[in-house]
């Protein structure tokens, strides 16, 4: 990673603002004869879209990170998989431009995730095709790159038709993007690796690898500074190393520096370190790369599990795909560490990354926050194409200190068969070479105790089949064993009885699909074995798509402990009775059951306390000890009012928890995740949106539709409702509640103030969120660079004493007479010697743009001489010094394809005049982020 005030050597520049996007492919025709044939074969042949003049004006103004599909019409037809979203194929288009002195520095753009198989384009050459929709890669435009005022043109073109995963995926560039620039002489692309170590006698020595790209035509000597900082800035151990860099050419440069007494990374306190690379050559400092390490002790144990610094640790994880309500797969930054904190609001430690790369901000929350992290590879693949989609997953992520584990698939057909162990072989030695640190798993779900993968692998990953963990560790005592993937309990939030016609499943923990368990079973298979180092539990949040148990009009998974906004299902608190220890209680299912009364109704409490006793309006309906694997059950006559828990340890009451009959809906309530927000362009605020009764309490079984308006500096960019059969819109200023509540997701803009959210309904007193947007500083961005469209076929009428009308009429015949000029090549000779006025006039229209998020401008690159600037018969600027200068004009009110007659009256005070630099029009966005709302 590289500092916002690192020095020009390097800078790393977000690519994510004011590309263009165009949904569908662009139908060319098809080369004819010869000619046509053999041109396209040539470099700078790409397709039509990716050519610099492709007229992009009408395409959709976007940035990202972009996920085309999520606000898309659901479709019964289309694959449930995906959840019944079609996807397609895509263009997006970036124009941006360098400074002339780029051309002596190392030029490359870094996609850190596009869905799914793409082209990647600049200035009409083909340069990358990448063809997995999970793994980060780079692109060298060195090459191909113009400088100065000529403009780059980035062309992305996506098609995810194919699929990788049997979920949700998106599409589109769903992730951040970058152009990065350095000297010639650089640290390689993921070009480090710090390997802490500690010895026998407790010395912590910090084993480092930099690979040093040299892409200059010359041999260069330099040298390599590693310097090792911690969180105060401190610097604890520094090394240097010399080293000859053939041209065109790299090396690995292998360095050894003992740490004292480093701080550790652990559950608890994640304490993270910096190293500084510094590579000097030539009398100058070439490059300065960071990156982030911590230091720590990895141990697995065949008979006694995991231990992380020399304690032992019960890996309590869930596994996840990345998407979001609201934003699909395109998840900002904020939205990744939500995530993990509300993970482990729950008590879970670990996470796995199902079933792919994860975004490089999630792995960074987790270093932050202190979760561990199973990094699990896409594809089960040893061709050179799978190796190196394996390689670049590994060197990106093994300096991450919350990765402990690699996994290289899940449940493969060939995962018990001698090719499967080949191929794992051969994966599990390229992770070895790149990093030997830490151990390779694989998530099998049959096969286990044949000669395949489990031959293979260095850790035991057995999905489901919790039954065979001790014949398994009977038969393999030397290999540790970790429950890879369990439960997949199913549960609707708020739902207490199952509805397969409205696709819901009731919360009690009761449900589960053949190959699953319920989740108090399956924690007590991993719980009561020390040899199994942990779980990974199917999943922490809900996700789109592989709609199980019940399909259509059900639309994404049931398996979360959390739903898809986020919001907590009841199993979150059974995981937190059964993984935390601060006292805590829960009561399900929500007290209101009109039209019921006398009925029995089953009401749960979950705690970790060793009893709990229920009341019911007072009265005590009895109390009973409490198994941590089964929880308790009352069976309750309903009656309105109010329940409450009380939970016990050593006979004292040590927590509480009351649920009460509520009223109509009366209010709305809003609460933002952070009452601040960086107005940075990124920053976001998750608002949680709930239906009141007139006393306050929420409403567990509100359904109102919800309407959003926001005003100051700040747009909506998604919304949802946790509801798995909802199909409203992610990309709307609306949303119903489902069972109580629904979620809005505020983005900032680049400008401080109040944003101020405004929420009603029908029949309910609205509510209003005032959102503070701080200043803030942005991190270094490419600007935009405009499409330039100039005016040409330039008359001039002659010079007269007396100003004329701009805007008087004139006959054809008599423009005749007026001098034709070439505007830009200085002042017009026909001013020679006249002082006067002149009139200039010209005819241009109006390229096609988006009204909506952009504004046509007018340019005079430069006047020479006072002048009026009329665009059909209105005057739009004026200059009043006659010395020489640039003149613009914004044109508010003209659309795509007007006419445009353009006069500029100029007058000569001194001997020369005219208009003396091009005349452009072109198309900007109005803001950078005015028109980011629900893209």
């Amino acid at each position: 990673m590289q500092r916002n005030n690192a020095p020009k050597c390097r800078e790393r520049l977000l690519l994510d603002f004011d590309w263009k996007f165009y949904r569908g492919d662009v139908q060319v025709d098809r080369a004819q004869g010869h000619g046509a044939t053999y041109s396209m074969a040539k470099a700078g042949a790409a397709e039509e879209p990716a050519k610099l003049d492709y007229p992009d004006e009408t395409w959709q103004a976007v940035n990202l990170p972009h996920d085309w599909v999520v606000g898309g019409t659901f479709d019964k037809a289309d694959n449930l998989s995906h959840g019944f979203l079609p996807r397609g194929i895509g263009w997006y288009r970036r124009a941006f431009r360098l400074d002339p002195e780029d051309r002596a520095r190392h030029l490359s753009l870094e996609f850190d995730g596009v869905g799914t198989f793409c082209t990647v384009c600049l200035n009409g050459q083909t340069l990358h095709r990448n063809w997995c929709g999970y793994t980060s890669f780079k692109v060298d435009i060195t090459d191909v790159a113009s400088f100065g005022d000529d403009i780059n043109v980035l062309a992305v073109k996506i098609d995810a038709n194919a699929f990788e995963g049997w979920w949700y995926e998106g599409a589109g560039i769903y992730r951040h993007t970058w152009l990065v620039k350095t000297d010639p002489i650089h640290v390689a692309h993921w070009g480090t690796f710090v390997n802490p170590t500690k010895s026998a006698d407790g010395r912590w020595t910090a084993n480092i690898e930099t690979t040093i790209d040299n892409d200059s035509c010359a041999d260069e000597h330099c040298t390599l500074e590693s310097r090792i900082v911690n969180a105060d800035g401190e610097c604890v151990a520094t090394m240097q190393s010399p080293c000859r860099l053939a041209a065109r050419s790299s090396v690995v440069v292998a360095q050894s520096v003992q740490v004292d007494d480093p701080k550790l990374w652990s559950l608890e306190a994640p304490n993270l370190y910096t190293m500084i690379s510094t590579i000097s050559a030539g009398g100058r400092v070439a490059d300065e790369y960071e990156t982030t390490f911590g230091f720590r002790t990895l141990e697995f144990d065949a008979d006694n599990g995991f231990f992380l610094n020399g304690r032992p640790v019960k890996m309590k994880g869930t596994c996840n795909h990345q998407d979001h309500a609201g934003v699909g797969v395109a998840v900002p930054d904020r939205v990744q560490e939500f995530r993990i904190r509300r993970l482990k609001e729950m008590g879970c430690n670990a996470y796995r990354c199902a079933h792919n790369p994860t975004a490089p901000e999630l792995l960074d929350a987790c270093d932050r926050l202190g979760m561990l992290v199973m990094d699990e590879n896409r594809r089960f693949d040893s061709s050179r194409e799978g190796i190196a989609q394996l390689e670049g997953l590994v060197r990106r992520d093994r300096n991450h200190p919350s990765v402990v584990m690699w996994s290289i698939f899940n449940e493969e057909p060939l995962q018990s068969t001698e090719t499967g162990r080949r191929m794992a072989e051969r994966m599990t030695a390229c992770i070895k070479k790149l990093d030997a640190s830490r151990p390779v798993t694989a998530a099998m779900n049959a096969g286990v105790f044949d000669e395949g993968v489990s031959r293979a692998v260095d850790v035991m990953g057995i999905n489901y089949s919790q039954d065979s963990y001790d014949q398994f560790h009977k038969l393999n005592p030397q290999l540790p064993i970790v429950g890879s993937e369990t439960a997949s309990a199913v549960t609707t939030r708020g739902i207490y009885t199952s509805d397969e016609t409205k696709g819901y499943c009731d919360a009690y923990d009761r449900m589960a699909p053949p190959w699953g368990t319920i989740a108090g079973k399956a924690w007590e298979h991993v719980a009561t074995r020390p040899f199994v180092m942990g779980t990974f539990v199917w999943t922490g949040f809900d996700y789109r798509g592989e709609p199980t148990p019940y399909q259509w009009p059900c639309i994404n998974s049931h398996f979360g402990i959390i739903d898809t906004c986020g919001f907590p299902k009841d199993s979150f608190y059974l995981y937190q009775a059964m993984w935390t220890d601060e006292p805590m209680v829960h009561i399900l299912p929500h007290w209101n059951w009109p039209g019921r009364e006398g009925e029995t109704i089953k009401v749960c409490c979950y705690t970790n306390c060793d009893s709990a006793e229920l009341f019911l309006n007072g009265a005590s309906l009895g109390e009973q000890e409490i198994d941590p694997f089964e929880q308790a059950e009352w069976d309750v006559a309903y009656a309105h009012g109010a329940l409450r828990a009380e939970a016990k340890r050593g006979g004292e009451v040590v927590a509480v928890k009351t649920v009460e009959t509520t009223g109509r809906p009366a209010t709305i309530r809003l609460t933002p995740g952070s009452a601040t927000i960086n107005a940075d362009c990124e920053d976001v605020a998750l608002v949680e949106v709930c239906a009141l009764d007139a006393e306050g309490r929420v409403v567990p079984v509100a359904d109102n539709e919800i309407r959003f308006d926001v005003a100051g500096p700040g747009c909506i960019i998604g919304v949802g409702n946790g509801d798995p059969s909802c199909h409203e819109s992610d990309k709307a200023h609306r949303r119903s509640l489902f069972n109580g509540y629904c979620l809005v997701i505020i983005q900032a803009t680049d400008q401080a103030g109040e944003i101020v959210l405004t929420a009603e309904t029908d029949g309910l007193e609205a509510a209003t969120l005032r959102i503070e947007s701080r200043e803030a500083a942005r991190r270094p961005y490419v600007s935009a660079a405009a499409r330039l469209h100039m005016i040409t076929g330039w008359r001039m009428s002659p010079v007269t004493a007396e100003e004329p009308d701009a805007n008087a009429e004139i006959a054809d015949s008599d423009m005749n007479t007026w001098q034709p000029v070439h505007v830009g090549d200085g002042p017009q000779g026909a001013f020679d010697g006249n002082r006067g006025y002149a009139v200039f006039r010209a005819i241009g229209r109006v390229p096609a743009f988006d009204p909506e998020a952009s504004v046509p401008v007018l340019t005079f690159e430069g006047i020479l001489g006072s002048a009026g600037v009329f665009v059909n018969g209105v005057e739009r600027a004026r200059k009043d010094d006659g010395s020489e200068g640039p003149v613009a004009a914004q044109l508010p009110d003209c659309k795509p394809g007007d006419e445009l007659t353009l006069s500029v009256v100029v007058r000569n005070t001194a001997e020369q005049a005219g208009i003396t630099g091009n005349v452009l029009l072109s198309v900007v966005r109005r803001t950078p982020r005015e028109n980011h709302d629900l893209q």
